[in-house]
């Protein structure tokens, strides 16, 4: 059933039908509800906690579907956080609290740099300068809004 949501997910990237999504989220959540009513009383104690989960926070877990803009997973997050967890295993971490927030906030602008298809390193020439000329004016990560 979760590859069934990830599949209708995938459905609404492609062809962006808001109503026949939430119309099938309607009917896949009612789905989920009978399964899990069927399946609960008979499931062992792990299964159980899971499934206890899966009723309880219904919320959280099928938020996707009544958001499709919103991704089913983090995929997203976890390829941005990789390249921090790169630099810290090959380097053995921070030996203090200060780097690692100095290290965290470079990492941050090398990532959403790289999420935005800029050039890091165009970047930190701009702040650079800016920083060296105070006429010119600070570049800046945040995208424009809509105008």
């Amino acid at each position: 059933m979760v590859d069934e949501a990830f599949r209708q997910h995938r459905l609404w990237r492609e062809n962006g039908d808001d109503s026949s999504c939430r119309t099938w989220g309607i009917e896949f959540r009612l789905r989920v509800e009978a399964a899990l009513s069927e399946w609960l009383p008979l499931s062992g104690y792990e299964a159980g906690k899971l499934l206890r989960n899966l009723k309880e926070k219904a919320e959280q877990w099928w938020y996707f579907l009544e958001h499709p803009d919103i991704p089913p997973d983090n995929n997203l997050q976890e390829r941005a956080l990789r390249l921090g967890v790169t630099k810290r295993k090959v380097s053995g971490g921070s030996r203090s609290m200060a780097r690692f927030e100095k290290t965290a906030k470079l990492l941050s602008v090398v990532q959403t740099c790289r999420f935005q298809g800029r050039s890091f390193m165009e970047f930190l020439k701009e702040a650079l300068s800016a920083m060296a000329h105070p006429e010119l004016p600070y570049p800046t990560l945040i995208p424009p809004g809509p105008t």
